[in-house]
């Protein structure tokens, strides 16, 4: 069992094979499992399948942490998912994890994020700014 105490080094990589199982821990454990759909286990597969890139932290083997993009890589990125486990929190694995996902998008790529309530001051300590001109729609009505 990987602790937070633990000295190994951080290793990320990219995994699109990412299993449900996995995902759905360290959303548990990171504290977004309270805003994903963690209890519908076919929808989360299809969400990893669905993935146009999953970028994840391990310490020792064990998932810490998870970047869950969708993407064309050259025009626009969303990073849907952004967890890492409440016990690594403070020690750069989230930005880390931002970071590899920017690089791996194309040049000019514009990649964006929605943050939890409680995550914001988080994203703004990282440098990234507020866009005033986004907009959220789920509940679409019937089309016609």
């Amino acid at each position: 069992m990987t602790t937070a105490n633990s000295t190994s080094a951080v290793e990320y990589a990219v995994e699109p094979d990412l299993t449900a199982d996995a995902f759905i821990d360290v959303l548990h454990r990171s504290g977004l499992a309270e805003r994903r759909p963690v209890a519908d286990r076919p929808r989360v597969e299809a969400m990893l399948r669905n993935a146009g890139l999953i970028i994840t932290a391990r310490v020792d083997g064990a998932l810490i942490g998870v970047a869950r993009s969708i993407t064309d890589f050259v025009y626009c990125c969303y990073l849907s998912d952004l967890a890492v486990d409440r016990a690594f929190q403070g020690r750069g694995i989230g930005k880390e994890l931002m970071r590899r996902t920017r690089d791996a998008m194309g040049t000019g790529t514009m990649c964006l994020l929605l943050s939890a309530p409680k995550a914001i001051s988080f994203y703004e300590d990282a440098g990234l700014k507020r866009h005033e001109q986004a907009f959220l729609f789920t509940d679409l009505p019937p089309a016609s």
